[in-house]
């Protein structure tokens, strides 16, 4: 197995507001541990954000997964940022990050992660 650590990023987000917009989808045969991530408001004025962890896998013996939110309408002021994380997540194959804003192209993404394939 493979350990290799990646960084993705996306100058602005989302294209439309009140539309999630894919940020990164885990590639088969992956399995991704999601180190940080940081929005910045990159608007005049605040903004709200919402991060989305879409997710259909079943682990044994449990219920399927579904759609939740990292954050969820989170305020950030002109000029500053957000940590979404304070600890580690585990993503599987094609689960899927999903990032919204108040406002269209408003949000600067930085996501850090180890991809183990």
């Amino acid at each position: 197995m493979a350990n290799t650590f990646k960084t993705i990023t996306h100058d602005v987000m989302p294209a439309s507001a009140g539309t999630p917009e894919t940020l990164y989808t885990v590639v088969a045969d992956s399995t991704v541990i999601l180190l940080g991530m940081f929005l910045a408001n990159v608007h005049t004025s605040q903004v709200t954000a919402s991060v989305q962890l879409v997710s259909t896998t079943t682990q044994s013996s449990q219920t399927q997964n579904t759609t939740a939110f990292l954050v969820k309408s989170a305020a950030i002021p002109v000029g500053s940022s957000l940590s979404v994380l304070d600890g580690k997540i585990v993503l599987n194959e094609a689960d899927v990050i999903k990032i919204d804003c108040s406002v269209a192209d408003k949000v600067s993404v930085v996501m850090s992660y180890m991809e183990i394939t």
